[in-house]
């Protein structure tokens, strides 16, 4: 009122001046001396690593050092394209996220929705908690798992599968098709219950309102479940969806390296870009291929969180990341 009184009567109405960061930094500097701890740890374990992007260029060698080994330009990245190893990487990295995502979010959705539905407390908690156990297991035991089902000599599913088929030469660490199988089972075993618990909590901040007037206007309970809880749901699986499909170029590489672990003749079907750079900088030392892939892996991921996120905010702006 007072700025219109103002311009009315010919005056100009005074205009705040933005406050600067030094201001900001007076009038909150409890705030900001909190983030000094914050900001110390990405500069050291995510900044100062950056030179190590120069090794992807280099001919590396351990008596030439960081910036001694000799400069090679492209033909690391060409190498890789060359064996046609980028391509599948690519492609297994990539496709298996995708059924990690869709597939985990599917069945988190569903058990949480079941779960919500069950009138027992006790039964809930119970079911709850047994979900969320093997979120807790480390991927070692289940590669003693794995490996103690799964084994040649005296693996209980090989054993079962050679008496069913009668196939007895059958060994699965040779047969690389079911293990795609295997790894987005064993994925979807330890991560649906985290998942569910998500979600679940999504569905209590439903109100009642909601299902006490669908029940008032004679809905059943699929219906909903069809068009107030998974419709309420949508933001949240958004959100959660814009976060995986950032990690989209990286793998689950604990899961990968513990379960197929040095088989060579499983890599054409289970080895990833994570996998493929721990062998190369770990076990062949070829420290310039592994660095190269690993900032191709980065490179394509900042692209395609770009791309997505542009995506999404040119559509639902109050869902995009930034």
């Amino acid at each position: 009122m007072k700025q219109a009184a103002a311009t009315a009567a010919g005056v100009k109405p005074r205009v705040k001046k933005k406050k600067g960061l030094l201001y900001d930094l007076r009038k909150h500097w409890i705030m900001w001396l909190m983030l000094v701890p914050v900001i110390v740890f990405f500069f050291i374990f995510n900044y100062i690593p950056m030179a190590g992007v120069y090794l992807a260029f280099t001919n590396f060698s351990f008596k030439g050092g960081l910036f001694g080994s000799p400069w090679v330009g492209m033909q690391n990245f060409k190498t890789l394209w060359d064996q046609g190893k980028i391509a599948y990487l690519t492609r297994n990295t990539v496709l298996y996220n995708i059924a990690f995502i869709f597939l985990g979010n599917f069945l988190q959705i569903a058990a949480a929705i079941v779960l919500s539905r069950m009138t027992n407390k006790f039964m809930k908690k119970s079911y709850q908690t047994i979900m969320f156990l093997p979120y807790f297991v480390s991927y070692v035991i289940v590669q003693a798992f794995s490996y103690a089902l799964f084994n040649s000599g005296s693996g209980m599913v090989t054993m079962m599968i050679r008496s069913l088929t009668g196939n007895t030469n059958f060994a699965p660490y040779s047969t690389p098709g079911i293990w795609k199988y295997i790894i987005v089972l064993v994925y979807l075993w330890k991560q649906i219950g985290y998942g569910t618990v998500v979600y679940l909590a999504a569905i209590t901040s439903i109100g009642d309102d909601y299902y006490e007037a669908a029940q008032i206007d004679g809905a059943t309970v699929m219906q909903q479940i069809r068009y107030i809880t998974i419709p309420l749901l949508v933001p949240t699986f958004i959100v959660l969806l814009l976060l995986a499909l950032g990690q989209i170029m990286r793998g689950q590489f604990e899961l990968f390296y513990q379960l197929v672990g040095n088989q060579g003749q499983l890599y054409e079907a289970t080895d990833i870009l994570d996998t493929f750079v721990f062998r190369m900088l770990r076990v062949s030392f070829d420290v310039g291929i592994g660095s190269a892939a690993g900032l191709y892996q980065s490179l394509v991921g900042f692209c395609l969180i770009m791309f997505i996120n542009w995506a999404i905010k040119r559509n639902h702006e109050e869902y995009a990341l930034f």
